[in-house]
């Protein structure tokens, strides 16, 4: 049987004319307000322009959230960019719940969950980044703090739209239903080419299936270093969860650990 996990519970792009500006903080403890019920009633056209460039590349922002669920790896910014401008226009605080992403309209909220503890938080899009191909999105410090990784670069997140603030009109019309996501992760390794190895491996045993696996492998710190974690999903049921799961220890590759994001 997969150990069963249950979780119950965002290089920065700033406006052009905000990197020219900015000073210093005093480091001190956080104490982040809660935008955990803000609700977004418009856009902003700063921040929002598309497509733009950054260091060469080409970037396009969505034309709005609706949907959008993405697991990938989060960083975090803090005195270096605090009160500089961000790509709205607003100053940075590093000791607010704010993040920036590449390509979510601004403003955006999302529920931003860690995937190495559960904790999960709130939070308000108000700038671009991180621009690194490994990066879905960059937190404040405070939020970075709130779940858990303040103390380490990066961790492994599920960056979830929150529909029902950023479009509750359209959420209300639609069929809706406060469901969990499931995931499973498939193995931890200390070398990436043994995680892209196990990861080319499902690949190959699901290319003719009609269950079609997102699979990514994510990055943990850890003391002496980083561990390759290779993570599928998000599934829409637990039964789906279970059926893939039975076929990975059929095709003896591993017993993988439930996770579940409420």
């Amino acid at each position: 049987m997969a150990r069963s996990i249950p979780f119950t519970q965002t290089v920065q792009m700033f406006a052009l004319c905000g990197l020219l500006v900015g000073c210093v903080a005093t480091v001190m403890e956080p104490t982040p307000s809660d935008t955990s019920q803000t609700r977004v009633v418009a856009p902003f056209t700063a921040g929002n322009k598309t497509p733009y460039e950054v260091f060469g590349v080409t970037y396009e922002v969505m034309p709005d959230s609706f949907g959008h669920v993405e697991i990938g790896v989060a960083s975090w910014y803090g005195k270096k960019f605090h009160g500089r401008l961000t790509s709205n226009g607003e100053k940075y605080d590093m000791y607010g719940l704010s993040a920036a992403h590449k390509s979510l309209p601004i403003p955006s909220m999302v529920k931003v969950t860690n995937l190495d503890n559960g904790k999960s938080i709130n939070l308000r899009i108000n700038d671009r980044g991180p621009f690194h191909d490994n990066r879905i999105i960059d937190l404040s410090y405070a939020a970075a703090k709130a779940i858990g990784f303040d103390r380490q670069g990066t961790a492994p997140v599920v960056v979830e739209a929150l529909d029902q603030l950023n479009h509750p009109d359209r959420y209300a019309a639609t069929e809706h239903s406060q469901q969990a996501r499931f995931y499973l992760q498939l193995g931890a390794f200390s070398e990436l080419r043994w995680a892209d190895a196990l990861k080319q491996r499902v690949t190959k045993l699901f290319e003719t299936s009609d269950q079609p696996i997102q699979l990514k492998i994510l990055e943990t710190e850890v003391p002496n270093g980083l561990l390759h974690k290779v993570w599928l999903g998000p599934m829409a049921t637990a039964e789906q969860r279970a059926d893939i799961a039975a076929r990975l220890e059929a095709a003896n590759l591993g017993k993988p650990i439930n996770v579940e994001v409420d």
